[in-house]
């Protein structure tokens, strides 16, 4: 039985041009990337456009794809909520369902059949679950709710600089949580 090609391996094939190797990545990672361009677009079309386009970058960029710094997942998933943003400032729509009509579960991306998803799933909500409430509530009206820096501020009446701030708090936090629940140790 062959070992299955990492995502890494996947991005440094697609560098060299292998086609095959962005199917594979496709069938990886289409099903997290439709929901979350679908949650931030509202339109299931738009999303569908989206993906395609964000996966024909990464086919150009693939070159660019850097493990140090984070998964192809994460990469894949940083150019697909960028690129839904810059779609929803240009239409001029914006977001009106706030996280309080929203559990934490909702808000995250619907699970697939990979047990290593749902996994991941559960170990985000549960890290989360460890900030602070200003650090949760920043992020997930920047994350779930694909509001920028500034419309964030305006929404939670705060200056921007705190809005920065909690967000680099909550970040490093949740790094901090996921690489304690990746390496079987406890949240610090």
């Amino acid at each position: 039985m062959a070992t299955p090609i990492s995502d890494p391996e996947l991005a440094a094939a697609m560098a060299r041009g292998d086609s095959n190797a962005l199917g594979v990545l496709y069938d990886r990672h289409a099903t997290v990337m439709l929901a979350t361009a679908g949650r931030i677009l509202g339109n299931q079309r738009e999303a569908e456009d989206l993906v395609h386009d964000v996966l024909l970058e990464a086919w150009a960029k693939a070159a660019d794809y850097d493990r140090e710094r984070g998964s192809v997942r994460t990469w894949l998933l940083v150019r697909l909520r960028s690129r839904a943003l810059d779609r929803l400032r240009r239409s001029g729509r914006i977001r009106v369902q706030t996280m309080e009509a929203r559990t934490i579960d909702e808000s995250l991306p619907a699970q697939a059949d990979d047990p290593g998803q749902s996994l991941d799933h559960a170990r985000v909500r549960a890290a989360l679950q460890e900030l602070s409430e200003p650090q949760r509530r920043v992020l997930e009206l920047a994350y779930f709710e694909g509001l920028s820096s500034t419309e964030v501020a305006e929404r939670l009446a705060i200056p921007i600089g705190t809005v920065k701030s909690r967000t680099a708090a909550g970040l490093a936090r949740l790094r901090a949580v996921m690489h304690d629940y990746t390496t079987g140790g406890r949240p610090r």
